[in-house]
């Protein structure tokens, strides 16, 4: 048993060396200045489902861009929203909009995945060679369409953008969710991209049409960032890449309360498998197999069936390289208050792993007051 807890923690310590090595690879935005590609424009698609509290922070940050409003246009496409979100995003498209400010509306028959539907729709009337999502409770900076439009090269097919949560009492889920989107970015550094997020997520317009958008995972609620990244990676294998760029970080509120943090975590790990790609079930399957290694480490020590010495090098193996990634991830995106609460959330973190792993099994969950498959 030691032998193969030894193996699995190795075999994870040097995963993360790998990781740090990749995201330390991975190619820094340069200073900022127009793009090479001067006449690129940009569609930016906000699916939306009651955002009323959010909707107009987020329309004014696209309001300070330091990009010029000619080089990209807004589409919000409101999913039946029972609040004023579609209001104050029509109130603003006449009277404080320097953009172009489209607002749609979704049918009210109810789909299985709506948030692909929202943002394919958009997507059919978009004008921009690229269509750049977000979410309508995100905050972003005045250099967010510049820095993206920095990246762009005619290789390039889809960008992935840096996510990080507001303020500092979320410090856990900051910490937590910084993992996984320091994974995903070193991932496609290494050729093998697995995650993304699509609060934060640039791609081409014909890339989306030559794979045929969201057919084939439509009818999986989640899945419209990292699912439609698999997808483009397929067809073009050396199109993905990440904006390295502090200008480019997208902010957005953590969740309030354990019911909605549940759903989110849910839906989240509950596509591990829909790709079918074997990098990213591997990936998910050998994060969990590390982590329930750990606990079985601990739990055979607390039955005196191993020595104090056996755990403390278990513990190394896991949290060592660990830790260092994650503060490289937190500094980068301006958290590096929070790295000494690492340790705290690397003693938990093990359990919460085996938690969703399991749940994530049983389908269903709720989401903007749907209970979605």
């Amino acid at each position: 048993m030691e032998i193969s807890l030894t193996v699995v923690l190795a075999t994870y310590f040097l995963f993360n060396l790998g990781l740090i090595y990749f995201w330390l690879r991975l190619k820094k935005t340069p200073a900022i200045q127009l793009p090479a590609e001067g006449s690129v424009l940009f569609s930016v698609v906000i699916p939306v489902r009651n955002e009323a509290q959010n909707m107009h922070n987020l329309l004014q940050d696209l309001n300070a861009q330091t990009l010029p409003a000619a080089r990209f246009e807004v589409i919000v496409a409101n999913d039946n929203s029972t609040d004023d979100t579609r209001q104050i995003a029509l109130n603003f498209a006449t009277n404080q909009a320097r953009f172009g400010l489209k607002v749609i509306d979704m049918p009210e028959d109810f789909t299985v995945a709506p948030k692909k539907r929202a943002i394919d729709q958009a997507i059919q009337i978009a004008q921009g060679e690229w269509i750049l999502t977000t979410d309508g409770d995100c905050r972003v900076g005045a250099d967010w369409l510049r820095a993206f439009a920095q990246n762009i090269t005619p290789q390039v097919q889809l960008l992935s953008g840096p996510v990080t949560f507001v303020g500092f009492r979320s410090w856990a889920q900051t910490i937590e969710f910084s993992s996984l989107i320091g994974t995903g970015a070193s991932a496609i550094g290494a050729g093998f991209p697995t995650m993304c997020n699509g609060a934060n997520l640039a791609y081409r317009k014909r890339a989306f049409l030559q794979v045929a958008g969201f057919e084939g995972i439509n009818t999986i609620a989640s899945g419209d960032d990292e699912l439609l990244m698999h997808k483009i990676a397929g067809k073009f294998p050396d199109g993905i890449g990440f904006v390295k760029s502090a200008l480019a970080v997208v902010q957005t509120a953590p969740q309030p309360n354990w019911r909605s943090f549940y759903n989110q975590r849910k839906r989240w790990a509950s596509k591990w498998d829909a790709s079918k790609r074997w990098p990213t079930m591997l990936l998910a399957v050998f994060i969990f197999v590390a982590n329930a290694s750990i606990v079985l480490a601990f739990a055979i020590w607390l039955r005196g069936a191993a020595s104090g010495a056996f755990l403390g090098k278990m513990l190394f193996l896991k949290c060592g390289s660990e830790f260092v990634f994650l503060a490289l991830i937190l500094r980068f995106l301006n958290k590096q208050k929070l790295i000494p609460l690492v340790v705290v959330v690397q003693f938990f973190y093990p359990f919460y792993v085996l938690f969703f792993g399991i749940v994530a099994q049983q389908k269903g969950f709720e989401w903007k007051g749907r209970q979605l498959k």
